[in-house]
């Protein structure tokens, strides 16, 4: 018996929209999956996503619609709207797309990435961010960030490499012994069968991803996403072209950052360096 097609949301964002209306016009031409997998020389797997909005539809994808049902332009459309709108759904998605990573790299220019945060330095933050906030509710965010932590004791573990700007380590959050510890936990997944960290010093200078963070998942299946993140919010980016210049940005801070072995012994320092 064929698994039942999954309810679509067209109403949600552009993005599910476009789906809806492949699936719609799919079905109207008597077309299967397998049908305009053949058609549009994308897996099956890939299209059943973009039909139920799980991925962005490359950019190939409009036009080849558009000339398989003739539809005049719609998919074209739709297709920039999607690509331009903010998704209420994003950090959700990101957190899946975290989850279903078999690499991760991330650089963060002024936080230890959630990855690799411990509960005191992520509570110190939290309190940071805004003091009138109960303890109970600081705790409620720390158990969802240990959750995500979890990932990298699954079997198997992604491979996560992470840059951290020199301005990580100095700005201090909780008092020297919060960071003194999270120091040391840094020092942990320096180099380890699955994580390396690498720090970049402040003579580097200035660099294309100063002033925020981004993470990049690379999927089972080769895909690639971007999660670009300002100081109040972040952007998925899905565009492979878009992402290629992510990837390329950090591909040339990590040739330029310290090793692992070299990083180690700069956190140290730091380490040395907090009042007792």
């Amino acid at each position: 018996m064929a698994a039942r097609p999954r309810e679509l949301t067209p109403d949600r964002s552009a993005r599910h929209l476009f789906g809806a209306k492949m699936r719609a016009f799919r079905e109207r031409a008597g077309m299967s999956l397998e049908g305009l997998s053949d058609v549009v020389n994308i897996s099956r797997s890939h299209l059943s996503r973009i039909e139920t909005a799980e991925v962005m539809p490359p950019p190939s994808l409009p036009g080849t619609l558009d000339a398989a049902f003739g539809t005049d332009g719609i998919f074209e459309e739709l297709y920039k709207l999607a690509s331009r709108e903010s998704h209420p759904d994003q950090f959700r998605r990101r957190m899946e797309l975290e989850a279903r990573a078999r690499i991760i790299d991330e650089f963060s220019c002024q936080l230890v990435t959630g990855l690799m945060q411990t509960k005191d330095y992520a509570h110190a933050l939290f309190q940071t961010y805004d003091p009138r906030r109960r303890p109970e509710k600081n705790e409620e965010l720390w158990q969802a960030r240990l959750s995500r932590q979890a990932l990298l004791r699954a079997d198997p573990a992604p491979d996560l490499s992470v840059i951290l700007d020199e301005a990580v380590l100095r700005r201090s959050y909780g008092g020297p012994a919060v960071m003194r510890d999270q120091l040391a936990h840094l020092l942990d997944l320096t180099l380890t069968p699955t994580s390396t960290l690498q720090v970049l010093p402040f003579e580097h200078g200035g660099h294309a991803l100063a002033g925020g963070s981004l993470a990049l998942f690379t999927l089972e299946d080769g895909t690639q996403v971007a999660w670009d993140e300002g100081f109040s919010d972040g952007t998925l980016l899905e565009d492979p072209e878009t992402v290629r210049h992510r990837r390329r940005a950090y591909d040339l801070l990590r040739a330029s950052a310290l090793s692992p072995r070299d990083s180690a012994a700069f956190i140290r320092s730091v380490m040395e360096e907090l009042p007792t």
